[in-house]
């Protein structure tokens, strides 16, 4: 039976890799442990699943040790405490160390509402991605996340994978780090690109607008090449974290070719309300109704 969230998807498929592979590794900070629990996943690989308590950089540095041994390590808890508190540990011992890891994340922008700003991390992609030689992956599906994931630790690369309690209604076939054509509209129209959980609230803001919509799961590194052979003049980046955060890279993709960018996505305000994520994502402009309003805006 599929998983039904990204969470369940990442729980199933990291138990199949340790399974597989007996250089996987999981290093956890006590968030995760009751869901390994419940599957069955702790009982079957005890000595490959560690918890280390609410020790965040200790974790991050626990991995780059198993890492350094030549073991395959996957960290996992929420996005800031896995990003945000401990980055000098996944600056110093995986980057400088030249060792690398799966980081996959819980939480996302703001999923947690109800826990306050403590557990949220508009900002995770910002910041990893000032480290060299990242994959960023934000899958819309939980289907997705166990392709990526799977990419990933077949991978010899560091990787981050943000998991979002966000869904698409459907799954794409993503290959590659490759963007999906979602659709295209005339030649020379605007493109759209929307990332992970945000491909359904743009297809619905967007709908009978003549654009060229691109689906990115894969946000580092970016895929050029399909956004130069479809990107017009105008280009609207929807990302369901801080707004602006992949500017630069589309930017970088299409630096001879004149053109206009709107960055839409989490706004750099402090938002001191915990309402849900629906009621988040409309005080940021990221609901259909907030979109369409921006590109409409934007396009003229």
């Amino acid at each position: 039976m599929p998983a039904s969230t990204m969470r369940d998807s990442f729980i199933e498929v990291t138990d199949q890799l340790l399974s597989e592979r007996n250089d996987m590794v999981v290093v956890l900070a006590s968030i995760g442990v009751s869901q390994f629990q419940e599957t069955g996943a702790l009982n079957r690989h005890p000595d490959r699943i560690v918890n280390l308590g609410i020790r965040e950089q200790l974790q991050v540095s626990f991995a780059a040790g198993m890492a350094k041994e030549g073991l395959r390590p996957i960290v996992h808890t929420y996005a800031p405490f896995l990003v945000e508190r401990p980055f000098e540990q996944i600056k110093l011992d995986f980057g400088h160390q030249g060792l690398s890891g799966v980081f996959v994340s819980v939480g996302a922008s703001y999923d947690s509402t109800i826990s306050g700003r403590t557990h949220q991390a508009p900002g995770d992609v910002a910041l990893i991605a000032t480290l060299p030689g990242w994959q960023i992956h934000v899958p819309g599906h939980a289907d997705e996340a166990a392709v990526l994931l799977r990419n990933a630790a077949a991978s010899a690369d560091s990787a981050y994978i943000r998991l979002s309690e966000e869904s698409n209604t459907k799954d794409r076939k993503i290959t590659n780090g490759r963007m999906n054509v979602e659709w295209r509209g005339s030649a020379g129209s605007p493109v759209v690109i929307a990332v992970g959980p945000k491909l359904d609230a743009v297809i619905e803001a967007v709908g009978d607008m003549d654009v060229t919509v691109l689906y990115a799961a894969t946000v580092r590194p970016l895929d050029y090449e399909t956004l130069r052979q479809y990107a017009g003049t105008d280009v609207v980046l929807v990302e369901p974290y801080l707004a602006g955060t992949s500017a630069s890279e589309v930017s970088a993709a299409l630096i001879d070719t004149p053109h206009r960018l709107l960055s839409l996505g989490v706004e750099r305000k402090e938002l001191r309300n915990y309402g849900s994520i629906a009621d988040h994502n409309a005080a940021h402009g990221l609901d259909a109704a907030g979109l369409r309003a921006s590109i409409s805006a934007f396009l003229g």
